[in-house]
């Protein structure tokens, strides 16, 4: 298997152990010292687990080779799943809102939650630093946007395990315990505000657009360092899981052999590949100087940079 794929499968492994002991955890602690807002962050660290299980099976996807159907081959399922992973995301905070609305207006009677609420939200901080961590650094090495996706929801767990503690310590100061519920009010809106984040994030790829638009200024820069060829245009790039995927259009002398512009052609693809990272494949259609351009012209050219 693919180095990518066993540090994916890795990390995702990781990811569900590690939140699935701190959810369990932080439920049970929740609930037996009445902590509403606890359970709240057992619940979001719970929706972590479904994550790491959904990467996992996310990652025996990508070790795929490419088919008939395919053709490109299986990286964009890096990209679906983490447009899932915002909706499971999503429902768990919006869950959480709820629950806590409704007992809120219901105005049930609020006990004094207990300081075993406290020590089991530190350690969970602890823990989920080290996750966030280890989530940014294998999603960065591999290219993944499943795992920088998790990483940064477990750093925002980071800021929600935080506000939960900072709840709890004003509860015990003031001796205000509703002040437990309106913590928890306050976690739901952050997940959902995540969620949201995540999801708008995918869709740059998934509408086969590309992440970081500099790259075209390295394209009609290396593009340009090759002899005899005039005006490139129509430049297409798009993302493929961490490769990307560029068409391009140029001009060459007609009076040129098949063989002298084949030969063009291929040093600009070499250009290409020699100053951007990760490209999966180049399609350079080569046209005869002066060549008349499509009314409807896709891509970017240099005057629209």
């Amino acid at each position: 298997m693919p180095s990518r794929e066993q540090d994916i499968k890795k990390a995702s492994w990781v990811g569900i152990t590690g939140n699935g002991f701190l959810a369990t955890m932080k439920i049970a602690v929740g609930l037996y010292a009445g902590s509403l807002a606890v359970v709240g962050d057992g619940i979001d660290s719970s929706t972590d687990v479904v994550i790491s299980i959904i990467t996992l099976l996310t990652a025996r996807i990508l070790s795929r080779p490419p088919d008939k159907k395919y053709p490109y081959g299986y990286g964009k399922a890096d990209t679906v799943a983490t447009k899932a992973l915002s909706f499971v995301i999503f429902f768990a905070g919006l869950q959480l809102m709820i629950t806590t609305i409704k007992r809120l207006a219901t105005g049930e009677v609020t006990v004094m939650p207990g300081k075993l609420a406290i020590y089991v939200t530190v350690f969970s901080i602890l823990g989920k630093i080290f996750l966030s961590y280890y989530q940014f650094r294998i999603g960065k090495k591999t290219g993944s946007a499943m795992l920088i996706a998790n990483g940064k929801n477990m750093q925002n767990d980071v800021l929600i395990s935080t506000s939960v503690l900072l709840g709890l310590i004003f509860i015990f100061v003031f001796k205000i315990p509703v002040l437990d519920r309106i913590a928890a009010l306050i976690v739901s809106c952050w997940i959902l505000k995540v969620a949201v984040q995540i999801f708008m994030q995918t869709n740059v790829e998934l509408m086969d657009g590309t992440k970081d638009c500099t790259v075209y200024d390295k394209l009609f820069k290396a593009v340009e360092t090759v002899e005899g060829v005039h005006n490139p245009h129509r430049v297409r790039i798009r993302n493929i899981g961490d490769k990307l995927v560029i068409a391009i259009d140029m001009e060459v002398d007609g009076n040129l052999s098949l063989f002298q512009a084949h030969e063009i052609a291929h040093r600009v693809e070499q250009a290409i590949k020699a100053s951007i990272d990760n490209v999966f494949d180049v399609t350079i259609h080569v046209e005869p100087l002066g060549d008349k351009i499509s009314e409807i012209e896709l891509g970017i050219s240099r005057d629209k940079l």
